[in-house]
């Protein structure tokens, strides 16, 4: 039945695979997509999150011969392809957090582009277009990449490689490239990898099978062998996530996890897309069974791994369902697209019809739910109170106060951009929530706040309300000032 009721893969039927001279729609939205993204860059100067600069800060350290400190207060998982690349950047200097975020940037634009060819590889160019659009409209995802998360390009190597396996079953060798590169940055892939082998066996030889191994193992191996180098303890990773996550209060219980889910896929797709990829589930379940293969493992795997993720007392946080957010966006692009499958013109019409409406209800919730300026005025906060905290660092009395003692911050959140503006070491910046340093924090220079916005973002500890929290935000008995920028002033004790 469905058969007769759309078309086939081959002849695709869709108004946007037209041409302008030589390009084609696609590329032409996707050169444009980079150009705006470039634009961005520049207009919204803005630096690595927390667990990127540590990226940078262990690269550093490699490149030192000194073994990357892992073991730090409150350091985030390492991911040893992020060490690799930051060790690369780390040798151009000051301006490499810069050139990481510009590589984030740039992965956004790959992602956006393999969704797409993710998207009409199964069901239409159409569908690809609008699934590509949607991630491009969810913010969340251009403002990960604006932070340099290592989320933007992980996601870009899973869909790409989801892409190109869609195109041609059991394509072997270049899709398990793409996951090893992705299983360097999150163990999630270790499970993909894994699956795919077992798909792959079968009519495999001998020789592809014995490389397809390799390049399934070698992500895990590396991960584990780099973490025995470093901590003596090749679970390190597993043991130091489970650990901070219980610290920060990010576990759940496996009974929250079904609630989690639908929470976190609602608040990165928004609610219109949401219920949209429900309604495209349904419709390309019921029409195109065949073509949704890809798109439907890639969500069972996705969900299946958060409920590994809450069992193995991981952080339960919306990150770890961003791929099966892309899911549900290119199901969405079928609810929107999904009418150029039909081959009857009555229905098509109908279906386009109701596209349109879809569309028009889902920019009017978007117009009267989302706060644009919000966004601009986060991304001018990451530049204004970086150079802010650059500024005061450079400051001579600030300089001449570190000969005294160790650099405190109030807590964790400061420590890798202090560390790396000044070309410090683990021992140089401390947090004064750190207990293990209340001894060393009588001397040196003591970071604040400055002002009601970075006293938010950086003075507090989430999920601590202890009155020795709010104690690290006030300064300390004996320390005098020396300095203070917009966003941040230091104190000095010798």
């Amino acid at each position: 039945m469905a058969s007769a009721t759309i078309t086939r893969p081959a002849p695709d039927p869709d108004p946007a695979t037209g041409r302008l001279g030589r390009w084609s729609w696609p590329t032409l939205l996707v050169v444009a997509l980079a150009a705006a993204t470039l634009v961005g860059f520049l207009v919204y100067p803005t630096y690595p999150n927390y667990d990127s600069y540590y990226s940078l800060l262990w690269g550093r350290e490699l490149l030192h011969g000194v073994k990357p400190s892992f073991e730090g207060y409150r350091t985030p998982t390492e991911h040893p392809l992020a060490v690799a690349f930051g060790a690369l950047l780390s040798l151009l200097g000051g301006p490499a957090d810069r050139i990481m975020v510009g590589a984030t940037l740039g992965s956004f634009v790959v992602l956006a582009a393999g969704l797409y060819r993710l998207a009409r590889a199964s069901f239409g160019t159409l569908v690809g277009l609008a699934a590509a659009a949607l991630v491009c409209t969810r913010f969340d995802f251009p403002f990960l990449a604006a932070r340099a998360y290592i989320d933007i390009p992980y996601l870009a190597f899973v869909v790409w490689a989801a892409a190109l396996e869609s195109e041609r079953p059991r394509r072997g060798t270049a899709v398990f490239v793409l996951l090893a590169c992705a299983g360097l940055m999150r163990p999630e892939a270790w499970l993909l990898s894994g699956l795919y082998f077992l798909w792959c066996l079968p009519p495999a030889s001998a020789g592809r099978r014995l490389r397809y191994a390799a390049l399934t193992a070698a992500p895990p191996l590396i991960w584990m062998t780099l973490d025995w180098w470093v901590t003596g303890d090749p679970k390190f990773s597993l043991t130091h996530t489970t650990g901070l996550a219980e610290e920060l209060g990010r576990t759940a219980s496996l009974s929250d996890v079904p609630s989690a889910t639908v929470l976190f896929l609602k608040n990165l797709d928004k609610v219109p897309v949401f219920y949209a990829g429900i309604v495209g589930l349904v419709l390309a379940l019921v029409l195109a069974p065949r073509r949704s293969g890809m798109p439907i493992a890639l969500l069972v795997i996705g969900l299946g791994t958060f409920v590994l993720v809450g069992i193995a007392g991981l952080s339960v946080i919306d990150r770890y369902l961003l791929v099966p957010s892309l899911v549900v966006m290119v199901f969405a692009g079928v609810a929107l697209g999904g009418w150029t499958m039909l081959v009857s013109p009555r229905a098509r019409r109908a279906w386009a019809v109701a596209s349109v409406v879809l569309i028009v209800y889902g920019v009017a919730y978007t117009a009267t739910h989302v706060t644009f300026s919000t966004f601009t005025t986060e991304l001018a906060f990451r530049d204004d109170s970086h150079a802010s905290l650059a500024a005061l660092l450079h400051n001579p009395k600030v300089r001449a106060g570190m000969r005294c003692g160790p650099v405190s911050t109030p807590n964790h959140k400061l420590i890798p951009d202090t560390r790396w503006i000044l070309h410090a070491g683990p021992d140089e910046v401390i947090a004064r929530s750190d207990a293990r340093q209340r001894r060393r924090i009588g001397r040196g220079v003591a970071i604040y706040a400055a002002n009601r916005l970075s006293l938010l973002r950086s003075g507090f500890t989430s999920g601590d309300d202890s009155v020795q929290d709010t104690f690290n935000s006030i300064p300390m008995q004996g320390f005098t000032w020396v300095a203070a920028t917009a966003y941040y002033g230091a104190y000095v004790r010798c």
